[in-house]
């Protein structure tokens, strides 16, 4: 290729390098540049010192959150709400996106569609007071049925049992139906032929959803489930934080919440650093972990 031609596709393309510019300013403003900051989980930041005068301290700090019994616990609950919002909630689009492809009344399939995608567009501070409206012992809607015909409320929010379903149900109904839209986006790619032939040798719906829709969005499927690995420990501040309280700490208090109170809060700004870098490398470690395991299937993301 000569460089006339380079300079040629270069001229040609000049409106897209354009549009691509903000994409690549916010992610070397706001993701790179930030990452320079991760050398005070190794030293005894303060202030007056600054970064770049701040005593080293080596491994202090990731040596106390092993040892530490607390953060252990924080771990753990963000192990597993992470774990539990990706079995719950990673199948609820797939669903929801074959049976608004199935569905043939268009005003209907707009209809639920906008239902659905709807919640997206809330806030977590919105959809908490739409949860404590429902849930609250006091005064939710669910407490004053169970009261006339129990006569006692229940403690939903109070209880960690019934906080963990709820937590997890509140970002089902949220964000499922925005999710969705990337597997109705698959499955316009399927070749209607395919259901017309597997109808000929007598396959009915189910059938047809097994054998053709599903295989014909699996390279999709396990695109998003890659990618969601990598979120495991990254359960949301808050979606988390507008739902926690104190009856429940033992299995809301997660990562990201300790991040905010340690370091925002309590000032220990090196603690919080080296409790997130730890976030983000087990987070690198499951979504290369991931990866390899697709890469068996021939679906791999690199």
């Amino acid at each position: 290729m000569t460089s006339q031609s380079v300079t040629r596709r270069f001229k040609q393309n000049i409106p897209l390098f354009i549009m691509l510019a903000p994409v690549l300013l916010f992610y070397i403003v706001f993701r790179y540049l930030p990452m320079a900051g991760l050398v005070i989980a190794f030293k005894n930041y303060n202030f007056t010192d600054g970064i770049l005068h701040s005593p080293w301290v080596g491994l202090q700090y990731f040596e106390w959150i092993f040892t530490n019994s607390q953060t252990l616990s924080i771990i753990r609950n963000t192990l597993t709400l992470s774990l539990l919002t990706v079995i719950v909630s990673f199948p609820f689009p797939i669903m929801l996106a074959i049976l608004l492809n199935e569905a043939r009344k268009m005003w209907f399939k707009r209809a639920v569609q906008t239902l659905v995608y709807l919640p997206h567009f809330f806030s977590w501070v919105i959809v908490g007071g739409i949860v404590v409206t429902i849930f609250s012992q006091q005064s939710g809607m669910i407490n004053h049925m169970l009261e006339r015909w129990l006569g006692e409320p229940y403690p939903f929010l109070y209880d960690e049992t019934s906080w963990i379903a709820i937590f997890l149900g509140s970002g089902v109904w949220k964000e499922a139906g925005f999710s969705a839209i990337i597997y109705l986006a698959a499955l316009s790619t399927i070749d209607s032929s395919l259901y017309e032939a597997s109808s000929l040798d007598g396959a009915g719906k189910f059938r047809q959803i097994w054998h053709v829709t599903l295989p014909g969005i699996r390279s999709t499927i396990i695109l998003l489930l890659i990618l969601s690995m990598g979120q495991v420990m990254e359960v949301g501040f808050d979606k988390v934080f507008v739902l926690q309280n104190n009856a429940v700490a033992n299995v809301s208090e997660v990562i990201s919440t300790y991040i905010y109170k340690t370091g925002l809060q309590s000032g220990q700004f090196s603690l919080a650093a080296a409790v997130g870098f730890f976030e983000s490398i087990v987070g690198l470690v499951l979504i290369v972990t991931a990866n390899r395991i697709a890469r068996r299937f021939d679906q791999q993301l690199w």
